[in-house]
């Protein structure tokens, strides 16, 4: 019963931070593609008036974005790897070789992190700006990449607890059908039902 509570909290937490994260990446290439829109248009329709560093804040704007993109990978276990030796493993060794892999991935992040919060405090440091009119400060642009770092230890940590605590079976992707495959799949008449 408190195990099912526990999962019930952390299944609402997670729900929560990902519709954040959405509504950040959202809201980021809705500005992003504003700028674009705006400089286009201005070079044109206005071109003395157009804006000069919009490619740079669009670069800035996409690359947070995509950085923030990377948990939800995470979370949907999106990331590129092989799982053809995986598929052909006992489910209970490809548990154990899901929770190294959560472990590495945790430690590789938790590395991410703390480097580049050195390359941001380096940056703030040495007050780095970037080269255009805007003169960016550079350091919240670097932010970018600790902070995709701590989201996505937070996922694999989030993750490897449920590998531990909650397993069911399901949270493998061993013999998982992406869902853009499935689609194709199923167009093609080769499998039956298109999993969700």
């Amino acid at each position: 019963m408190a195990s099912d509570q526990a999962a019930g909290v952390l299944t609402r937490i997670d729900h929560w931070c990902t519709r954040i994260e959405q509504a950040i990446v959202g809201l980021l290439g809705l500005v992003a593609l504003a700028f674009g829109l705006v400089q286009v248009i201005g070079r044109y329709v206005m071109p003395h008036h157009a804006i000069s560093y919009a490619e740079e804040v669009i670069v800035y704007l996409l690359v947070w974005a995509v950085m923030i993109t990377s948990s939800q990978l995470v979370r949907r276990n999106g990331h590129v790897r092989s799982d053809l030796v995986l598929r052909l493993l006992s489910p209970a060794t490809q548990r154990i070789l899901e929770i190294f892999n959560c472990v590495v991935a945790i430690f590789f992040l938790v590395g991410l992190c703390w480097y580049g919060w050195q390359v941001v405090d380096t940056s703030l440091a040495l007050d780095e700006r970037s080269s255009s009119v805007l003169q960016f400060p550079m350091w919240a642009y670097y932010a970018a990449l600790p902070t995709a770092g701590a989201l996505m230890s937070v996922r694999y940590l989030a993750r490897l607890i449920a590998l531990l605590c909650f397993y069911d079976g399901s949270l493998l992707s061993a013999g998982h059908i992406p869902q853009h495959e499935a689609t194709l799949l199923a167009d093609e008449g080769d499998i039956q039902t298109v999993r969700t």
